[in-house]
C-alpha cells in the first residue's frame, strides 16, 4: 500500500484512535478473527482491517486489487451501504500483505460439482471450504471471485462500524442509541443534533458493536446502482499513481534482459554495456541479466548490448512439435473424467458427426509492462508492484534476498491491467535482486515490451476431439476430450514447490460444467507434460474450452438441422433455468430469426463460467473483399447486480479481449523463443474493428455470480458461428485470420 506506513505516522484526530492512519471498525468472524495487519501508532487503536477514519474523513481498505476491472469501486460501495457515508467522502486504499484479506471464494469455486446445480446448501459448502484460505493466507485477486468474497464481509464490516457509532453518538447526545440515526458521515439525534464520525472514532473504537442484521437491498442506496467509480477521477487527469509512475528520491533505473528460451544463460559480455555513460551495473540474475542505469531508456539500450549465449529450451523448440505433442496426450489415459453422464460408450441412433480443434499460445500484452521499484535499506526491503498476489509476492521477495517476510513491505499499486498475469511473482523479485544488488538506492525496474512478450507465462496452447450424435433435432449424445499443459499444476508449483495431487477440474472447465440437457454426455481432461511457463490468462482454461464446446454445439445443431440458438435454448430449459432466460433475452435483444440476408451472418455464443451464464449474438458482415464484425448483443446473468455500469464494462472488455484473440492472437515459437514481441506482431482489435456492443444484465439466479471473466470464452465461438453462417466455411483452428479475410 503506497502509503500506508507514512500514513500511521501522521497526526489524526485527538491524539488518535487509528489503524494505520485512521480507527478501524468493524467486527467480522470467520471462527476465529484473523490478525489485524495494521501497524497502529501511540494513542490508535484498531477494531478491523477494512475501514478508517481519521481527519481526511472515511478510508475503506479493500482487500482485491484495482487493474481497471472497477472492483475497489464496488468494495467501497459494499462498505458505504451500511455505514452511512456519503460516496464522495469516501476514500479507497489496497491493503497490505496480509491474512486477513485473504480470498473466502477463491477455494470455494474449486468444489468438484457443477455451478449451475448450486444449491443454497451447495453455495453454503462452498462458502465454508473458502475460509480454508484464511489458513493458507490466499491473498489473491483473480476467478471472478472478488464481489464473491467481499458480498458480505464488507457489508458486515460497515454495518458494525455504523453500530458502533451509534453507541458513543447517543452517549454523547444523552439518548438511547434506538433514538440516534446515521447519514453522510454523522450520528443524528432526534433533537436535530449530529456529530461527525470523526469525532466520535476515538471512543468508538473501542467499542466492540454487536453485528446488525444487513440491509435489505430495497433500502440500498449505492448498491444496484451505477456509481460514480473511485478511480476516475485520477485516470481521467492522469494523476492515478501506477508502479510505473513509482518516482522516488535519489531514484535508480534499470531492466532486465532474460533467456527467452526460458531456460539458462551459459556465459555474457558486459564491457560494451559498462562503458556506456550513466550505467552503473551489470547484475548476474542467474537466467539472464540486470542492467542499473541512470534512465530507463539508457538501461534498455545497455541490456541489448550485452553479448549473451543462451542455454537452449527443455521444451521443444518449435510450435508444430508443441501442438503434436498435445494433440497426442489426446489418446492418453485421462487425467479427468469431469462429467460421464448416461453412457458414450454405447450405440446410439442419429447422427453422428466428429470434429477436433486447436488453439494456440496467447501472451497477456498488459498495456503497463511489468515493472517494479525496491529499496533495501537498513535490512528492510519495500517493494512496490502492480500485483494480484500481495502475500506471494512479500513471500518470494523475501526469499530472493535472504530476508524474512517481516522485513518485506509490498505496496500494491493501481495496474495497467493484469488479466491473470499479474498474480505472478517474477518482475517484482527481479526488483527486489536488482535493489539487493545496490542498497539504499530505490531501483526502478521496467520491462521492454520484448520482454514482456517473451517472458509471459502463456495461455496454453490447446487441442480437442469430439463426437456426437443428434436425433429428431435434439443432441443425445456428446463425447469430448481436451488436452493441455495444466496451468493448476504449474502455477501451484512455482508458488509452492509441490505438484498438486489429483484431477485438474480446472482443465475442462467450460465443457464439463455446461447446463445443457444430453442424455449421454462425457468430458475428459488430459494433461500435457512439457515446460513452456503458462500461467492464468483472462478466464483461463475456460477461454478454450469456451471455444471448443460451443462451436461443437453449433456443429450439432446445423447437424441437426436445428436453428443454432433455439437448439441451445431447448436444451438450456430442461436443465438449467437462468441459462435459458439469459438464450431467450439475447435471442430477443438480437432480433434473432435464424434468417440473415446476403452479406451478413450470426452467430450464437454461450458459456456458464463462474457462477454467471452468458449469451452472446455476433453480428458479421462483408465489408469489399474483408469482413468486419457489425454489433454484439450479451445477455448475462449475475444473480445480484451490484453496479450495472461496471458489469457492462467487464462483459465488453472480456469480449473484446476474447475476439481480439480469436482473430489474430497467436505466439510462435521457433528455436525455443516466442516470435511475436509487440503490438505489431501481436495486436489487438482496435476503434476501427470494434464492433457496438449492447448488453443486458439479468438477476434470475440465486446466487451471486463474476463478471471479470464470463464475457470471454463466449465470445470466441460466437464470432467463429457467425463467420460460419456468412461464409459456410467452419474454422476449426485459432485464430481465425488464417481462415478468414478479416478486418484489421
Amino acid at each position: 500500500m503506497a502509503n500506508i506506513r507514512k500514513i500511521a505516522r501522521r497526526s489524526f484526530l485527538i491524539g488518535s484512535a487509528a489503524i494505520v492512519g485512521g480507527v478501524a471498525f468493524g467486527v467480522y468472524k470467520i471462527n476465529e478473527d484473523a490478525p489485524n495487519p495494521l501497524i497502529t501508532a501511540e494513542g490508535e487503536s484498531t477494531l478491523n482491517p477494512f475501514i478508517l477514519i481519521n481527519a481526511d474523513g472515511v478510508t475503506i481498505i479493500t482487500p482485491r486489487a484495482e487493474m481497471g476491472q472497477g472492483v475497489q469501486t464496488t468494495l467501497a460501495a459494499l462498505v458505504a451501504e451500511e455505514l452511512d457515508v456519503a460516496w464522495e467522502d469516501i476514500n479507497v486504499m489496497h491493503g497490505p500483505p496480509a491474512q486477513a484479506y485473504y480470498n473466502s471464494a477463491l477455494l470455494g469455486s474449486a468444489l468438484p460439482f457443477k455451478h449451475y446445480e448450486d444449491t443454497d446448501f451447495k453455495h453454503g459448502l462452498r462458502q465454508s471450504v473458502g475460509k480454508v484460505g484464511k489458513l493458507l493466507s490466499l491473498q489473491v485477486t483473480g476467478g471472478s471471485t472478488s464481489m464473491k468474497d467481499g458480498f458480505e464481509r464488507m457489508r458486515h464490516a460497515g454495518a458494525s462500524a455504523r453500530e458502533a457509532l451509534k453507541i458513543v453518538g447517543a452517549q454523547r447526545l444523552g439518548m438511547d442509541a434506538k433514538d440516534v440515526t446515521t447519514k453522510d458521515g454523522y450520528v443524528h439525534g432526534i433533537d436535530g443534533q449530529k456529530l461527525s464520525y470523526i469525532e466520535l472514532a476515538e471512543d468508538a473504537a473501542k467499542i466492540k458493536a454487536p453485528a446488525p442484521e444487513l440491509r435489505p437491498s430495497s433500502e440500498w442506496k449505492y448498491l444496484g446502482k451505477s456509481m460514480p467509480r473511485k478511480d476516475m477521477l485520477g485516470k481521467s487527469t492522469g494523476t492515478a499513481a501506477y508502479a510505473i509512475d513509482t518516482i522516488l528520491p535519489d531514484m535508480k533505473f534499470a531492466t532486465v534482459r532474460m533467456n527467452p528460451k526460458r531456460s539458462g544463460m551459459i556465459s555474457y559480455d558486459d564491457s560494451a554495456a559498462l562503458k556506456m555513460a550513466g550505467v552503473d551495473k551489470i547484475v548476474d540474475l542467474g537466467t539472464g541479466i540486470g542492467v542499473i542505469a541512470s534512465n530507463t531508456w539508457l538501461a534498455f539500450k545497455a541490456a541489448e548490448a550485452v553479448n549473451i549465449v543462451w542455454e537452449d529450451a527443455s521444451y521443444p523448440a518449435h510450435s508444430e512439435v508443441l501442438m503434436d505433442a498435445i494433440k497426442a496426450s489426446l489418446d492418453d489415459k485421462p487425467n479427468s473424467t469431469a462429467r460421464d453422464d448416461g453412457d458414450v460408450t454405447a450405440a446410439v441412433e442419429g447422427t453422428e458427426i466428429t470434429a477436433e480443434y486447436t488453439v494456440p499460445w496467447l501472451a497477456h500484452t498488459t498495456m503497463e509492462p511489468m515493472n517494479a521499484t525496491a529499496l533495501l535499506k537498513d535490512g528492510h526491503l519495500t517493494v512496490w508492484s502492480g500485483n494480484q498476489a500481495p502475500i506471494i509476492a512479500r513471500d518470494k521477495c523475501a526469499e530472493a534476498t535472504g530476508l524474512t517476510p517481516d522485513d518485506v513491505t509490498v505496496h500494491t499499486t493501481l495496474m495497467g491491467g493484469g488479466f491473470g498475469r499479474r498474480s505472478e511473482s517474477d518482475f517484482s523479485v527481479q526488483a527486489a535482486r536488482l535493489a539487493a544488488a545496490m542498497p539504499d538506492a530505490p531501483i526502478k525496474m521496467t520491462w521492454t515490451r520484448e520482454e514482456d512478450m517473451t517472458q509471459d507465462f502463456y495461455r496454453p496452447a490447446a487441442a480437442a476431439r469430439f463426437r456426437g450424435v443428434v436425433k429428431d433435432g435434439a443432441a443425445v449424445l456428446l463425447d469430448g476430450a481436451i488436452a493441455a499443459p495444466s496451468v493448476t499444476k504449474q502455477s501451484i508449483l512455482r508458488v509452492t514447490g509441490n505438484t498438486a495431487p489429483g484431477p485438474d477440474r480446472a482443465h475442462v472447465e467450460a465443457a464439463a460444467d455446461q447446463p445443457y440437457a444430453i442424455p449421454n454426455q462425457r468430458i475428459t481432461g488430459h494433461l500435457t507434460d512439457i515446460e513452456v511457463p503458462i500461467g492464468s490468462w483472462r478466464s483461463v482454461a475456460s477461454s478454450f474450452n469456451g471455444f471448443f464446446y460451443d462451436t461443437f454445439i453449433d456443429e450439432l445443431a446445423h447437424a441437426a438441422n436445428a436453428d443454432p440458438l433455439e437448439f441451445r435454448l431447448a436444451m438450456a430449459k430442461a436443465e438449467h433455468e437462468p441459462s435459458a432466460l439469459a438464450i431467450q433475452k439475447v435471442k430477443e435483444m438480437s432480433g434473432w430469426t435464424g434468417q440473415t440476408p446476403d452479406g451478413i451472418g450470426r452467430g450464437i455464443g454461450f458459456s456458464y463460467t463462474f457462477g454467471t451464464a452468458v449469451a452472446m449474438v455476433v453480428e458479421v458482415a462483408q465489408k469489399g473483399r474483408a469482413i468486419g464484425i457489425n454489433k454484439v448483443w450479451i445477455a448475462c446473468d449475475v444473480g445480484t447486480a451490484l453496479d450495472p455500469s461496471i458489469i457492462e464494462a467487464q462483459m465488453i472488455s472480456g469480449a473484446i479481449y476474447g475476439m481480439s484473440a480469436a482473430i489474430q492472437g497467436e505466439i510462435n515459437f521457433e528455436e525455443g523463443a516466442a516470435q511475436e514481441q509487440n503490438f505489431p506482431d501481436y495486436d489487438a482489435l482496435r476503434m476501427h474493428n470494434t464492433p457496438l456492443f449492447e448488453v443486458a444484465i439479468l438477476e434470475n439466479a440465486p446466487h451471486l455470480g463474476g463478471v471479470g471473466e464470463p464475457g470471454t470464452p463466449p465470445s470466441m465461438p460466437a464470432l467463429g458461428n457467425a463467420l460460419f453462417d456468412l461464409t459456410g466455411i467452419r474454422a476449426r483452428d485459432l485464430p481465425f485470420i488464417k481462415t478468414y479475410d478479416l478486418v484489421l
